[in-house]
């Protein structure tokens, strides 16, 4: 963390990231601390939702989350975009609090039981391999590896999901098993354009191909470290905390960016019986989604004017964040912000006098 060169520097108690920023073991708390949270959202709330459905109302004009993607996965017996089954939905909300009751565990166990470092543990021990300074490029690409190979792997159980059990299809209007299109000029061509995809078997044949990019990937990065001399063009000197910090939030921003607008615009990841009629662009004071659809009344508004809405704001809060962290991880002082506008109000105040 940038430290404006005083090596014994405190944050205060609000500052989460600068705990953990040179404890590794900590560092494993507050992921398993975060997903069991997320966990815990997802349950809780899908819960939340059942008990306000009203089957006898569009899905995509209940202000709903995460029954629509769970209805998009096939689960809940849905028929003409209504959830006929909830046992199934249920089942995934009580699934995802249990789980959040472990990893809550492992974050509480990890924080307060293991070493805060787990560079402390003896030479050659299991948890030793996963220690890390922000620094060592050779360990952290090593822990980019298995990081890109369960993304891989998360990939497969999607597609697999897809080809066994099935996802819902709006064209068809029913549940149904697809099967990739591992088509790579197809998934090149979708490089510039992939908001525009409208076959079920082009996205899952995307993420069959990236299950097969990340894991090769994570392996590569496992078993190799960087070559040659690690050099000022290859970062050497900004590889730190508040480095890796920025391009963390750069790549959230820009994913968020993708699902706003994705989730505004396609009909077929997002259905309109799950989510509502697409959204328009309007530009006032800031940009925003707004909803076409002339049968909503007040307030209310569609799944994807929400999801749309948000995640175009988050990503541009994060987008903050990464320029924020990138300019600290380069040195630059932000008290030197403050300190001109001082001496832009002492100019001020010797030239009225």
């Amino acid at each position: 963390m940038q430290t404006y060169g005083n090596p014994n520097v405190t944050y205060d108690w609000y500052a989460g990231n600068s705990g953990t920023t040179n404890r590794s073991g900590k560092f494993i708390a507050a992921h398993a601390a975060h997903a069991g949270l997320m966990m815990f959202w997802a349950g809780a709330f899908t819960l939340f939702e059942l008990a306000r459905y009203d089957s006898s109302l569009p899905m995509g004009n209940q202000g709903l989350i995460c029954l629509p993607h769970l209805a998009g996965l096939g689960i809940g017996g849905i028929e003409n975009g209504v959830i006929t089954e909830p046992y199934g939905c249920t089942v995934i909300a009580v699934l995802h609090l249990i789980f959040s009751g472990v990893l809550g565990a492992g974050g509480l166990l990890h924080s307060m039981k293991y070493e805060g470092d787990l560079g402390d543990y003896p030479e050659g021990s299991r948890p030793r391999k996963f220690d890390f300074e922000w620094d060592d490029p050779n360990r952290l690409t090593f822990i980019l590896g298995h990081h890109l190979i369960f993304l891989g792997l998360g990939n497969i159980q999607f597609v697999e999901w897809a080809r066994i059990h099935g996802i819902w299809d709006s064209a068809a209007g029913v549940t149904r098993q697809v099967q990739y299109n591992l088509d790579f000029g197809m998934i090149w061509n979708h490089q510039g354009d992939f908001l525009s995809i409208n076959s079920l078997e082009d996205v899952m044949g995307g993420h069959a191909f990236l299950a097969f990019f990340t894991i090769i990937g994570g392996a590569f990065h496992i078993a190799t470290k960087q070559f040659g001399e690690y050099t000022e063009f290859k970062g050497k000197g900004l590889l730190s905390a508040e480095a890796v910090l920025s391009y963390s939030l750069a790549g959230v921003a820009y994913m968020a960016f993708v699902a706003a607008f994705w989730c505004s615009t396609n009909t077929t990841i997002y259905p309109t019986e799950l989510y509502g009629d697409v959204l328009k662009l309007q530009f006032d004071f800031a940009p925003y989604f707004i909803d076409t659809d002339s049968s909503l009344v007040g307030d209310t508004h569609t799944a994807r004017a929400w999801l749309s809405n948000v995640h175009f704001y988050l990503g541009f809060f994060f987008l903050q964040g990464h320029l924020w962290h990138a300019l600290r991880a380069m040195g630059f002082d932000f008290r030197r912000v403050g300190k001109a506008f001082e001496n832009m109000e002492n100019v001020k105040i010797t030239a009225g006098n």
